[in-house]
């Protein structure tokens, strides 16, 4: 199995698939009040058709459409003219921040993009006109990505996009300005980090910080005097929802390491796109300790009070080996990455690629405050033990 984590969970959504769309159904026979599914109903649908389309390769739109008047009689009125435009197995919904969304199947942005004129004309022209944008999933494109220094978001986080065939071909408002290019999707889909979590993450990012602070100055100190180039090593890096950050770690390899990368890929003992290599010949004789005693990824706790990274998640892996992964292996994006995760503590090195994604996609459906804790105090002894590739 490669497009899901186990039976189990694809049972499971099978059987939501049938609930949800027997929901729609049962509500497009109700009141125009009711035709539209709540945030969390619509989210999951959302996830379900994601999955559909990444084990049949087909592709899948997302309307989202914010009224100028939110209030419910204009909801309704909109409901109404959505009801007699979309169809039967296209599934509508709201959002929580008051946008509606149209999940549209085996439609592409065009397609999309002609639902949102026909819904929109009714409308005179003027301020008064919905405000529509578009997103299609897969992405055309990602290797276009956005940069996270320089990426526009939007006020709902999604970055920006290339794509276009993504804009719209007639007389309807964007909720993006004009100069800018079209959203992409994997925000969408990424969750909001529950607040415990933030909260565990500034708190005991703060104290490692603190705490290494120390080991940071000797550590630094060796890693300069011992090789050229600088004590700490910055890389790109896909985080929540796609976005890039910079990850932070001392520097372990020589300054030409990423040009030698290419070159030393069929070394690689880690199937798939990441790169895990024992014996990495670009390692310094301080990088190897620092390797062995994961004392160079101790920076990465900036990362964390940052927001970039959180204590526990799936390992951010650089863009490069992050765009190549298969439309399943990128759900693990749907969560903010972490500084340690299941796969690190418990078979880093000695699965398949595979598996280390379908170890993350159970983190990401299953995580809870109690199995942060529990990976948190796991790290330590794996790390002692010195399970995996360094």
């Amino acid at each position: 199995m490669t497009q899901d984590t186990t039976e189990q969970s694809a049972k499971h959504h099978a059987n939501g698939v049938r609930k949800l769309h027997s929901s729609v159904l049962a509500r497009r026979k109700s009141t125009h009040g009711d035709f539209l599914l709540n945030n969390e109903d619509f989210r999951f649908a959302a996830d379900c058709e994601r999955m559909r389309v990444d084990r049949n390769g087909s592709v899948l739109s997302l309307l989202l459409v914010r009224l100028k008047y939110q209030n419910p009689d204009d909801l309704s009125f909109f409901a109404r003219i959505l009801e007699g435009r979309i169809r039967i197995t296209d599934t509508p919904g709201l959002l929580d921040d008051g946008r509606v969304a149209v999940l549209l199947p085996d439609t592409k942005a065009t397609g999309a993009w002609k639902v949102a004129e026909d819904v929109s004309e009714v409308y005179p022209p003027g301020p008064g006109r919905p405000e529509c944008d578009v997103l299609e999933y897969p992405n055309a494109d990602r290797t276009r990505g956005h940069d996270a220094d320089d990426s526009f978001e939007s006020e709902d986080g999604f970055g920006s996009s290339e794509d276009a065939s993504d804009e719209p071909t007639g007389d309807v408002e964007t909720t993006r300005p004009a100069d800018k290019p079209a959203p992409t999707n994997e925000f969408f889909f990424a969750r909001k980090m529950p607040l415990w979590k933030r909260a565990l993450d500034v708190v005991g990012g703060t104290i490692g910080l603190v705490a290494s602070l120390p080991i940071l100055a000797v550590a630094a100190v060796a890693v300069k005097a011992s090789s050229h180039g600088p004590a700490f090593f910055k890389q790109q890096r896909e985080g929540h929802g796609g976005e890039h950050f910079t990850m932070w770690k001392l520097r372990t390899m020589q300054v030409d390491a990423e040009a030698m990368k290419q070159d030393l890929r069929r070394f690689s003992q880690q199937d798939g796109p990441a790169f895990k290599m024992k014996k990495d010949p670009r390692t310094t004789a301080v990088g190897k300790f620092l390797r062995w005693s994961s004392m160079d990824e101790l920076p990465q706790f900036w990362n964390v009070i940052k927001g970039d990274m959180s204590l526990v998640g799936p390992r951010p892996l650089p863009v490069d080996e992050s765009i190549s992964c298969q439309n399943w292996q990128r759900r693990r994006l749907q969560v903010t990455p972490g500084m340690t995760c299941t796969w690190q503590v418990c078979e880093r090195g000695n699965v398949s690629f595979d598996e280390w994604v379908r170890m993350d996609l159970r983190y990401v459906k299953d995580h809870t405050l109690w199995e942060d804790l529990r990976l948190l105090l796991l790290t330590l002894p794996s790390l002692l033990m010195q399970k995996g590739m360094r």
